[in-house]
């Protein structure tokens, strides 16, 4: 891939480009989200010593206690949370979830089961439905992490080119897909299991019983999926279509490339063979999952036969890594990728080391978690923001619009999904708790936040990825080029997925198995 032309023509207007410079300056003083953390529990714990000398206490709703504030800025409070720390690293719920997930997602990957699966899906799509088809391609992505943009953009371009349409636009579509509808998924990832972790967390201040499933936002997310690319298929034919000559790829640059990166376009007929397998063998996998739940008395259950409040649910991670397991040695098998026992913990490990910079983070996040909750700030906040939000007497569709608009503008700058997730739970997640908000419904309205903003900030690392994948075809294409496009399909998607969930939420429908929305 070319790298990135810093003097590639910007076609934006010129307050678009003042504007899109203004964010970059910013976002580029943050600092990166290891070093934020440890920034964010400094600060904690100086609010912490200016509360707790203030007397500042409230009343637990869930225990009816008087809470104080405590500050760790003193000698017994330094000596217990320094007590901690080895623990709350241990114990922080995203680290195991993540970390059991991709065990079970890395075999499946190094495999070569997810590539192959998206080049089936994209080879050979009809002129009719080459949009939608990349669109749901992107949006069905997300077990294949960073390496999603590395495999569907170029596949993207072939997809388009391949039906007399700009490669440069189908690059667009892949990258929207992937990065802005990348919440709005039928299926459960590692990034589910780390939300819902991290919710959990923020709930137990409230109510210690509170568990919040990476299945939760099921039912919302697989509507929300065929929703947005709908969406996505008509801005696209009904917006940027209209732009599309003037993303015609360089005669040059277009006769050079090299075809999707070196990704062919289309699985060979052993590959082909090897998907319809290891299909029936997933399907067998989740068979037997179903057979084995039926028992009354069956360990997947719980104790009085409830199938949601169960082993099954709530270690869901357990589970879908051993899927994920079981259809990377099939594929592999088939397709010789897997040709002995050990490489299977080969690819475990290297799956582990693709997520160690996620991991070292999570230090960082799980101290300040449980600071924050250690001092009590957490429970004083949520209590006095939910009692100020009581006295406002705003209807609670109000407060999820605000809540919407200043994570997605927060997203701008720090967009990293979990980081941010991290950042806003601990607060978001009890305050509503304490309105009678169910926690799986916070996570929704974060997911449309966090969504669809992702493809318009330049400090994404696969937005400055995305436009020099559009360089290869494009030369002058440049930042203005990809927000151009962007904008107009990321503000729809908005307004889209906001009002399914007020419509959803007006119907009273379940969110998830066990989720309702209210």
């Amino acid at each position: 891939m070319a790298a990135v032309d810093a003097t590639a023509v910007d076609p934006a207007p010129p307050g678009l480009s003042r504007f899109l410079g203004a964010i970059e300056r910013t976002g580029n003083r943050l600092p990166h989200p290891f070093w934020l953390f440890w920034i964010l529990l400094a600060i904690t714990a100086a609010a912490s010593w200016v509360m707790a000398a203030a007397g500042l206490r409230v009343t637990d709703p869930g225990t009816g206690r008087s809470v104080a504030v405590r500050t760790v800025l003193s000698t017994d409070g330094a000596r217990e949370f320094l007590s901690m720390i080895e623990g709350n690293f241990v114990t922080f719920g995203p680290l195991a979830t993540v970390t059991i997930v991709m065990l079970g997602v890395a075999v499946a990957e190094r495999a070569g089961f997810f590539e192959t699966l998206a080049r089936k899906a994209l080879a050979r799509v009809p002129a009719t439905s080459v949009v939608p088809a990349v669109a749901l391609a992107g949006a069905l992505s997300k077990f294949l992490s960073d390496s999603a943009y590395i495999v569907l953009i170029p596949l993207g371009a072939i997809a388009f080119q391949t039906v007399g349409r700009s490669p440069v636009l189908g690059m667009i579509v892949a990258f929207v897909s992937i990065n802005a509808a990348g919440d709005a998924n039928p299926l459960i990832a590692p990034g589910d299991a780390a939300f819902a972790a991290m919710a959990t967390e923020a709930a137990q201040t409230v109510s210690p019983h509170t568990v919040v499933r990476p299945t939760d936002n099921m039912y919302f997310t697989t509507v929300s999926a065929v929703v947005l690319a709908f969406v996505i298929t008509f801005v696209v034919e009904r917006v940027l279509a209209r732009r599309e000559h003037t993303l015609m790829p360089d005669d040059a640059a277009d006769a050079t490339a090299a075809p999707g990166e070196g990704v062919r376009p289309a699985p060979g007929p052993r590959e082909i063979r090897a998907l319809k397998l290891t299909g029936w063998a997933a399907l067998g996998y989740w068979v037997l999952i179903a057979l084995a739940t039926l028992p009354r008395h069956s360990p997947l259950r719980a104790a009085d036969g409830a199938i949601v409040e169960s082993p099954l649910f709530d270690h869901i991670a357990l589970f879908l890594s051993l899927f994920f397991l079981v259809i990377g040695l099939v594929y592999g098998r088939l397709t010789r990728t897997v040709a002995a026992g050990r490489d299977v913990p080969a690819f475990m490990a290297d799956g582990l080391r693709s997520i160690a910079p996620l991991l070292v983070i999570f230090f960082a996040v799980s101290q300040f978690v449980a600071l924050f909750k250690w001092t009590n700030i957490g429970t004083f906040v949520a209590v006095r923001g939910a009692d100020a939000l009581r006295e406002l007497g705003a209807p609670t569709l109000i407060l999820f619009l605000v809540l919407i608009v200043a994570v997605a503008g927060l997203n701008l700058l720090i967009t990293s999904g979990q980081a941010l997730w991290a950042l806003v739970a601990p607060v978001l997640v009890p305050m509503l708790m304490l309105l009678h908000i169910n926690p799986a419904t916070t996570m929704a309205l974060y997911r449309i936040a966090d969504s669809c903003t992702n493809s318009i900030t330049p400090m994404s690392t696969s937005f400055i990825l995305t436009v020099g994948f559009l360089q290869t075809r494009k030369k002058e294409a440049g930042i203005g080029t990809l927000v151009s496009c962007t904008l107009p399909v990321a503000l729809a998607m908005l307004l889209a997925w906001t009002l399914l969930f007020v419509v959803w939420w007006l119907l009273g429908l379940p969110l998830g198995p066990g989720a309702p929305v209210r």
